[in-house]
């Protein structure tokens, strides 16, 4: 069954090869891997047996953030399969994870996505070890211990783009990601509250992709201004909040005034340096 790889990219070049070795020890091989690199001319090089094909894309005059949506709109257009399998550039892949989410795909229309276990610490340098070593060195993340598993379900608000595959003709049904929502967060929400739209339901599979560790923000702070502003167009669209957790932690340190209840918020102040370095956090999960 053919299918292609797609991935966004900005650095971060030591993960994307370990992505690159994932996909290479898979029990199914992809036909291509679609790299579409922002803002990143002269990205460091990996090295693949796989037909890698690469594309850069720079952020628009007045664009703020990574052009996340265009990036990943440009990789499917670029794409010469019918089934679509986007990664971000953290994952690794397990060995049968590409085969259960065409197996799901064949049989079913859907928006199907593999299960995340997040590793609790950096890998060292080289090839990544085995599933079975990468199961114990992770674990799941703890809001989705009780989703169904590999039946269609309406929980398209627990979708994340991190590890989905689509077939091609459904994304072009939906018009691909919105790419009104610029930088981090909101449009893959919203990508999803589309295709519940679409009736195509989410399936969650049991097969794993294992997020390489690397450091975050909790909360977002350091995307603070892109997370207020998506989520206020989020809410104009569909008529609820996306990302409430965050916007809830903002609201606690007097940053904004938000009740999800409201159809809108106000910004009070934007977050200082000293507690966007603060918010720093080791862990992903």
């Amino acid at each position: 069954m053919q299918f292609s790889i797609l991935v966004i990219a900005h650095r971060r070049a030591g993960h994307l090869q370990r992505l690159l070795d994932g996909v290479q020890r898979s029990s199914m091989k992809p036909q291509e891997v679609v790299i579409v690199y922002m803002d990143d001319p002269a990205p460091a090089p990996v090295e693949s047996s796989l037909t890698v094909k690469t594309i850069h894309l720079r952020s628009l005059p007045g664009e703020r953030g990574l052009p996340l949506a265009r990036a990943r709109n440009t990789a499917a257009r670029n794409a010469r399969t019918e089934n679509l399998v986007f990664l971000d550039i953290d994952c690794i892949p397990s060995k049968e994870c590409f085969a259960g989410m065409l197996r799901t795909l064949v049989s079913q229309r859907a928006l199907v996505m593999a299960e995340p276990r997040y590793l609790r610490s950096a890998l060292p340098a080289g090839a990544p070890p085995e599933d079975s070593k990468l199961s114990e060195l992770s674990e799941s993340h703890h809001a989705r211990s009780g989703l169904p598993r590999n039946v269609p379900c309406q929980l398209h608000e627990m979708f994340w783009s991190l590890a989905f595959a689509i077939k091609s003709g459904d994304f072009s049904v939906l018009e691909g990601f919105s790419e009104e929502y610029e930088g981090y967060g909101a449009e893959d929400t919203d990508f999803a509250f589309k295709a519940r739209e679409s009736n195509l339901p989410v399936v969650f599979i049991r097969e794993t992709v294992f997020h390489q560790h690397h450091g975050v923000f909790k909360p977002p702070l350091n995307h603070f201004s892109q997370i207020v502003e998506n989520a206020q167009q989020f809410r104009h669209r569909w008529g609820t909040w996306p990302m409430e957790g965050w916007l809830a932690a903002f609201a606690s340190m007097d940053l904004v005034a938000w009740d999800r209840a409201a159809a809108d918020l106000e910004v009070l102040r934007e977050p200082t340096s000293l507690q966007i370095e603060r918010a720093r956090s080791d862990d992903a999960y």
